[in-house]
């Protein structure tokens, strides 16, 4: 029975659950992201956020106070140094949960929890926000909205030139490549008076035959 059962015991005694969470954390924050179950990410979500909020506050008596959950220096000293910073204009929701699917051995749902923060793909920065303003009803929009169709007008009336240009040199080409076509009826002309001035030649032996016959 699960009378008076607050949160998961995740199947273990108290020290043994409090050593495995306490290791986890350090993991954690020295990895920036680890792959467990999604009910000990849970766990550990409600175990290291308080820490980590704890090491926005960098005295004496809150590395102390962190020190006791984690027994780790380098975790304690990985936590103010380089996660503190990080996350000091962050008001909470420290870490991420995105489930991976089932393992295979026990199909326990899998997990990655990461800091937030140290995600370089979901992280906003070195991203610029840009506004866009509008008028409306105001002539400064009424003269960009004109200024902008004059440009599509231009824009078109050279597309057309540039489509014209073409067809006018293939105009240009088609009387060049018609020449030789009209050489040839010249050729044949030349060809048919040559018979006719043989013929007239031979008319003028014939009479000047005549005229020394007389």
């Amino acid at each position: 029975m699960r009378h008076g059962k607050k949160f998961n015991h995740l199947g273990r005694k108290t020290a043994h659950r409090k050593a495995m969470l306490s290791n986890m954390a350090c993991s954690l924050i020295e990895h920036k992201r680890i792959n467990t179950t999604v009910a000990k990410a849970k766990a550990l979500r409600g175990y290291v956020e308080p820490l980590i909020t704890k090491s926005k506050n960098d005295t004496t008596h809150s590395r102390r106070t962190v020190f006791g959950y984690l027994q780790n220096k380098e975790a304690v000293a990985e936590l103010f140094r380089e996660v503190a910073p990080k996350v000091a204009d962050r008001p909470g929701g420290y870490t991420r949960i995105i489930r991976t699917g089932y393992r295979l051995g026990d199909n326990a749902e899998m997990c990655m929890i990461e800091l937030v923060d140290f995600n370089e793909l979901y992280s906003n920065e070195g991203k610029k926000k840009t506004t866009r303003r509008s008028r409306r009803g105001g002539g400064g929009g009424g003269a960009q909205a004109a200024g902008e169709a004059t440009e599509v007008t231009e824009t078109t009336e050279d597309t057309a030139t540039e489509a014209e240009a073409p067809a006018e040199e293939a105009k240009v080409e088609a009387p060049a490549e018609e020449a030789p076509a009209e050489e040839a009826p010249a050729a044949e002309a030349k060809a048919e008076e040559a018979p006719k001035a043989e013929s007239t030649d031979e008319s003028s032996d014939d009479d000047a035959e005549k005229t020394e016959d007389k």
